[in-house]
């Protein structure tokens, strides 16, 4: 039986052991298959269908059961090992790639039990060279030993793409281990290299530490594209044969293909779809007439004539941009007769990535485990130097930090694009929701589309003084910033009449400074003509954080004196109650009365 990747296989020997089992089987229904019978036959089953295994047992149980199933650490299955009690989760065997570190973490989160990760990489918080999601070749286990004892390891970046930090060296004085280098030539003291390249290296290709392949690793980034077009009944062996002889000979490695590109007419020609399948690539069609406005080096009027595009092997190739390697070349056969393939190959510019993370309000528990994960991902971070500073400890060891002060929004958001555009995986911060008065508005405004940009949702202030005060945003709500910095205070007004008349429950963002006093008094009276004065109005400073503090107030009651810039007003609308000292808003049900 073929084995199923994403299921994950639960083996248990104890009525304790099955109730921890049950459980998580509870609480991943859809990822977990329970074997049920004797043990050893439960445990070689699930080895040779899944994809991951849980096995409430002993260790030493398990390592006797499974060793001898074990073939190839990059193929064979994850094994995560829980004790009787669920107090450890313990990645036992393939914890990168059958990925038993991230499947230990998530038993343990269930479970509430501590996981238990030895892999060295992850012990110091070192990426681990096999689990970048890019091929790699060499001798990984000699290299990543390099980089766990600080020695001297050269970053040679012939193709830029976005990576994440490698480690600096643990002394506060002394240059970083890892030490980039010009294409091609290793910098004196280099005797470790990290390569990332789309060329092929003789001998990279070498068992891991063999050959070529010794004390150098070898990342492969998809940065090739390759066009291809066929006759109608063109066999795979022509096309793929063509395909791997062109890049063969123009020194360019097949496993930095991206995808195999042509014409939509096309899309399900056999010969071509087979050779995609063989490459281990996505097919990616487009239309005649799109490829037909692709300026190409070699059009021909036989594929005009037969699809309607002067050229679909140059055209595909290029037609998001990039630099020709390999103008179209044509198959050859062994007969004589006319070729019935072409094919094409364009390196694409490296994209960088963007993360704009949102960073909640203040609390370490309401930053985000994805918040956390692109922090942790990013190779430069940027950001407010008091943002910086609540998650520096999140960091991994070698990011770059680009901090400023406060004011400088638009300069930071140029930056992080900057960078972003270099190559570089970069996580650009804001506190609570980036996309709400934060950073992700001036950073999209500035990115064009020649970089990937993540969106990091976060807890925003509004939420977070929500939840403080109640049920206050249960119907329809607006948030509007009464700062006038950016936005001319007759616009603001006239949104603040808006949001009265509409009765909508107000939260008012950045409601008073030393420097601007007058904008709360003038909302509030505002809002006053159109609500009693009897409203309820919650008021909440830091949010989340350690001096949190928030009252419940009235309309009329409400002091504007009293509120500062790290406070969130909350005004309700006609409907809004206080019930039990909480501010509640019906959501457009009926309203009765709670009786008292």
């Amino acid at each position: 039986m073929s084995r199923q990747r994403q299921v994950i296989g639960l083996v248990s020997a104890t009525a304790a052991g099955a109730a921890a089992r049950d459980r998580l089987a509870a609480a991943w229904p859809e990822r977990t298959r329970v074997y049920e019978g004797p043990v050893g036959d439960a445990v070689r089953a699930a080895f040779a269908e899944c994809g991951r295994l849980v096995c409430f047992l002993a260790t030493g149980a398990v390592v006797r059961l499974v060793a001898p199933l074990l073939d190839d650490k990059r193929t064979d299955p994850g094994v995560v090992c829980v004790d009787e009690a669920g107090r450890f989760a313990v990645s036992l065997v393939g914890g990168h790639g059958g990925g038993a570190n991230a499947l230990a973490r998530e038993v343990a989160a269930v479970l509430g039990a501590e996981p238990v990760v030895t892999t060295a990489t992850d012990a110091v918080e070192l990426p681990g060279l096999d689990t970048l999601g890019l091929p790699v070749e060499g001798d990984v286990a000699g290299v990543t030993r390099a980089l766990l004892d600080g020695e001297p390891v050269v970053l040679r970046a012939e193709v830029a793409w976005p990576l994440p930090p490698l480690p600096v060296t643990p002394a506060a004085a002394g240059p970083s281990p890892v030490e980039e280098g010009p294409a091609g030539e290793r910098p004196a003291g280099g005797s470790y290299t990290i390569r990332v390249t789309d060329r092929l290296i003789e001998g990279a290709q070498a068992a891991e530490g063999a050959g070529a392949g010794e004390r150098e690793v070898v990342l492969r980034p998809p940065s090739l594209v390759v066009g291809v077009g066929a006759s109608r009944g063109a066999p795979v062996e022509e096309v793929f044969g063509l395909v791997t002889a062109a890049l063969r000979e123009a020194g360019l490695s097949a496993a930095s293909v991206a995808e195999l590109a042509t014409v939509d007419a096309k899309a399900e020609e056999p010969g071509i779809v087979a050779a995609a399948g063989r490459l281990g690539v996505p097919l990616v069609t487009y239309p005649a007439e799109e490829l037909a406005g692709v300026e190409v080096p070699h059009p021909s009027d036989a594929p005009l004539a037969a699809v309607g595009t002067p050229s679909v092997a140059e055209a595909a190739a290029l037609l998001r941009g990039g630099e020709l390697l390999v103008p179209k070349r044509k198959s050859e056969r062994a007969d004589g007769r006319p070729a019935r393939a072409t094919c094409a190959v364009v390196r694409r510019p490296a994209r960088g990535r963007l993360a704009v993370v949102g960073l909640g309000p203040g609390a370490r528990d309401l930053v985000t485990p994805r918040a956390t994960a692109e922090l942790r991902r990013a190779s430069v971070l940027v950001g407010l130097d008091q943002y910086v500073d609540q998650i520096r400890d999140l960091l991994r060891p070698g990011t770059r930090i680009l901090e400023s002060g406060l004011g400088a929004e638009e300069e930071r958001a140029r930056t992080a694009v900057e960078e972003a555009r270099r190559g570089q995986a970069v996580a650009l911060i804001g506190s609570g929701d980036a996309g709400v008065y934060a950073m992700a508005s001036p950073a999209l405004a500035e990115a064009s589309d020649d970089i990937d940009v993540v969106g990091v949702p976060g807890v925003t202030a509004a939420l977070a003084a929500g939840a403080i005060l109640g049920a206050p945003l249960g119907h329809d709500h607006v948030s509007i910033s009464l700062s006038d910095l950016h936005t001319p205070w007759e616009v603001i007004e006239r949104r603040v009449r808006a949001a009265a008349e509409a009765d909508l429950v107000v939260t008012f963002y950045n409601p008073r400074s030393r420097g601007r006093d007058w904008q709360l008094p003038k909302a509030l009276a505002i809002l006053a003509g159109h609500r009693e004065p009897a409203t309820p109005v919650g008021v909440v400073r830091n949010a989340s954080r350690a001096d949190e503090s928030s009252r419940l107030t009235t309309l009329a009651a409400l002091d504007p004196a009293t509120v500062d810039m790290m406070t969130v007003v909350t005004v309700g609308n006609t409907a809004t109650r206080e019930i039990a000292g909480r501010m509640v808003t019906p959501r457009g049900y009926r309203w009765q009365e709670t009786p008292r």
